[in-house]
């Protein structure tokens, strides 16, 4: 009874399949097998055990004799040392089974034979590899609730965060330029009261320490910080990689270089910037979620989340979601995918929204609304014939545009011409912005030309005046009338000269400060050129017909809406986007006015377009950023033009196929040194195209057929009786070196006349290589 009971253990550990049991173990292994210490609850369990298999070894022999009691007592000794040994290699293996689940799933799935369960048995656990990431740390149970939670929101929760953290940057930024501009203001007006030159000493000096702050930090941290922003991504979206554009250094010099340019007061905006900014900081999340998820280590996913960024950059910035997604296609991508749709609108919705409740909130904003709401007149907003107001509006813009482009690009190409003017503003980097800033500031004095255009007046108090439903021709009808006539009137000028001087200073200032090396913007400054513009023609139509035009219905003449589109239309002609009209939509809250502003924007656009690039096209190519330029409309001439149309195929250097020496390759090689790959044509006749072959793998050929060592195996072939000897002593003692592995690798001894005689035979080799070549 006691064996079966013993094999019946040993089977359930399996021992017995092995073929070997716990009383066929060495003496010592058992020795080593018995543990030397037991907890009170082993001994209680295993007295439970001895107690019990007792009472059933009495059933079973109940009615025999009982032997000798030393007998017994070593043989019920031997049966609980067998049962212990079983019960310690039970868990043993459980153990062991455990290790190897979590180690190795291929052990499991092998078939035990033979002597393999024993060694299995008896094996010592190996030893873990480290955790290579947060993730490898996780059980199996929270592995599975996060695949389970990534499949199910990673992209809402990663847009939803993107959102979040660009409208807590937008708030930051738009509380420190408030009060830097605030503080400037403040500090000219009380110098005014002591002395004039103490308040152009407090006007000039404030932007000027700002702008050179941010010079310098934007140069120590991220020189890649500076400009715009969207041309460099509009590069990277096209498939160009870009180093050290989205890092997080270069996102610290964004935030702090853009804060103290705006906030010295330039004219200049931060839409672009805030673009980059979105696109650095969805790289950085998908770094971050790529630790738990390796899903955003996939190159196309970045690019969809890149995507998105862009969208949430003009969204945190005007509040407005729609136009920010169509704008960013429209300025960054070409061939944009749908499935980046609903992530674009989703991550600028949330962006937008938070960005809005923390003004609410934190800023004491009057509602959660249009940044610049609007409230014209919707039953007859404007008159038929207005129409044609405003397609001059948008041809005009269109002209003006291309004008501002063309002035932008000039300024940067003067330095450049200039190389001692060049140099010297590159040794001394702060001598060009101070500069800038100085005529600027200068101009924009105050007590001299700035109270002609509204120096004093923030960007989003102008643009409020140039939007506002009330006409300036008709006087101070009430405090908000007088108000703004009171900026933008002196008692000797009107207004419509104030406008004009407005339009013009700010049309040279903000190119001029958009060449400054710091980050910046100049999608804001065009939109008030073009409100400012539209308001002039609002304002001169009211002025003609102060009771409308009666054609078909009495619709009184509004010059705010003449305002929304000069806005968005010179807007959209200097980036060469549609998408403006949506922004501006959504910027003043009403969309009465959707026709006239369409109309202007595409009119605008085919204007601008036909004349100059887009502003941002136009930085690329100052910037000689790798970039190919889109593809020339799709009419019908355009499909009839040929490539040798356009192609130079005259003195181009090429390859011939047919009777090509090694003489001509030597030519073409040495003739041209600065082509990096050579046309194949069939031949010099027919010039049939058949490939191209780059300088590199056509050198590499030529080596490998015509090269040293191909030489002498040549001579060593012609010459294999006489020559051997002495060509393997050559070949050994002018190429390379090469490590000997055995003594009989060895070249013979060679005299000095089969080293003459193979020398002979290698220039006759050299002499006949043209022949070789064919």
């Amino acid at each position: 009874m006691d064996k079966l009971w013993r094999r019946v253990r040993l089977l359930a550990t399996g021992k017995e399949r092995s073929g070997d049991s716990s009383d066929q173990l060495p003496e010592k292994q058992q020795e080593k097998t018995q543990p030397n210490q037991t907890t009170p609850a082993d001994e209680q369990q295993t007295g439970e055990r001895h107690q019990t298999k007792n009472q059933s070894s009495n059933s079973f022999g109940a009615g025999k004799p009982i032997g000798n009691s030393k007998h017994d007592s070593a043989q019920q000794q031997q049966k609980r040392t067998n049962e212990d040994q079983a019960v310690e290699l039970d868990e043993d293996e459980n153990e062991n089974e455990e290790c190897r689940r979590k180690q190795n799933a291929k052990l499991d799935d092998e078939p035990a034979q033979g002597d393999d369960n024993t060694n299995r048995l008896t094996q010592v656990p190996a030893a873990q590899p480290p955790p290579t990431s947060f993730y490898d740390c996780l059980t199996p149970m929270t592995r599975s609730r996060l695949n389970t939670l990534a499949q199910i929101g990673e992209d809402w929760l990663y847009l939803a965060l993107l959102g979040i953290i660009m409208a807590l940057l937008s708030l930051f930024m738009d509380s420190m330029i408030t009060m830097f501009l605030s503080t400037r203001i403040w500090l000219s007006e009380e110098m005014s009261e002591q002395n004039l030159f103490l308040e152009y000493l407090a006007w000039c000096l404030v932007p000027i320490l700002l702008v050179t702050f941010s010079t310098g930090f934007v140069h120590l941290c991220s020189p890649t910080a500076i400009g715009s922003g969207i041309p460099e991504m509009k590069t990277i979206l096209r498939g160009v990689v870009l180093n050290e554009y989205l890092t997080f250094r270069t996102l610290i010099a964004k935030i702090v270089g853009l804060t103290f340019t705006l906030g010295s007061g330039l004219p200049l905006g931060k839409e672009g910037p805030s673009v980059h900014m979105a696109s650095i900081v969805a790289t950085l999340l998908s770094k971050l979620v790529a630790s738990f998820q390796g899903i955003y280590e996939n190159e196309s996913r970045t690019s969809e989340m890149l995507s998105a960024a862009c969208a949430v950059g003009v969204a945190a910035t005007f509040y407005a979601p729609i136009g920010g997604v169509l704008f960013s296609i429209e300025v960054t991508t070409v061939y944009f995918a749908i499935r980046n749709y609903w992530r674009g609108f989703f991550a600028a919705c949330c962006g937008a929204t938070i960005w809005r409740l923390l003004g609410f909130y934190i800023q004491n904003d009057e509602s959660i609304s249009a940044i610049f709401k609007t409230n014209f007149s919707t039953d007859y907003p404007f008159d038929p014939v207005e129409l044609l107001l405003f397609s001059f509006i948008g041809a005009t813009c269109g002209l003006a545009a291309a004008g501002y482009i063309k002035f932008h690009r000039e300024i940067v190409q003067f330095f450049r011409r200039h190389k001692r003017i060049s140099g010297f503003l590159q040794q001394n980097r702060f001598v060009y912005p101070t500069l800038v800033t100085l005529i600027i500031t200068t101009s924009t004095f105050p007590p001299l030309l700035g109270q002609y255009t509204a120096a004093t007046l923030s960007t989003h108090t102008t643009i409020e005046h140039l939007f506002s439903n009330r006409t300036w021709s008709l006087g101070s009808q009430d405090l908000i009338s007088k108000r703004i006539l009171d900026a933008w009137t002196t008692e000797s000028t009107s207004f419509h000269v104030h406008l004009i001087l407005y339009i013009l200073m700010l049309f040279w200032t903000s190119a001029l400060a958009s060449t400054i090396p710091t980050p910046s913007g100049v999608f804001i400054p065009v939109v008030k050129m073009g409100a400012a513009y539209g308001r002039l023609i609002g304002e001169l139509m009211a002025a003609a017909y102060p009771t409308g035009i009666k054609y078909s219905h009495p619709a009184m003449i509004v010059p705010g809406s003449y305002a929304v589109v000069g806005a968005a239309a010179f807007s959209g002609a200097v980036t060469h986007t549609v998408s403006t009209s949506v922004i501006l939509f959504e910027m003043t809250g009403q969309i009465v006015h959707i026709i006239p502003v369409i109309l202007g924007v595409l009119i605008s656009n085919a204007v601008c377009q036909s004349l100059q690039p887009s502003i941002y096209d136009s930085i690329i190519e100052i910037k000689k950023l790798p970039y190919l330029p889109p593809i020339a409309s799709s009419n019908s001439i355009s499909h009839r033009i040929l490539v040798k149309d356009f192609m130079n195929s005259k003195n181009i250097p090429f390859i011939w196929k047919e009777r090509c020496t090694y003489a001509d390759l030597k030519r073409l090689l040495s003739t041209h040194r600065k082509i990096i790959s050579f046309p194949l044509v069939e031949s010099p006749e027919s010039m049939k195209l058949l490939g191209s072959v780059a300088r590199p793998d056509l050198l590499k050929l030529l080596y490998m057929h015509l090269g040293r060592e191909r030489r002498l195996q040549e001579v060593c072939r012609r010459n294999s009786d006489t020559l051997s000897p002495a060509i393997h002593m050559l070949g050994n003692t002018t190429t390379s070196a090469r490590p000997l592995t055995s003594s009989h690798s060895l070249p013979l001894p060679a005299t000095n006349s089969t080293i003459n005689t193979a020398a002979a035979a290698f220039n006759t080799t050299t002499n006949n290589n043209n022949e070789m070549a064919s």
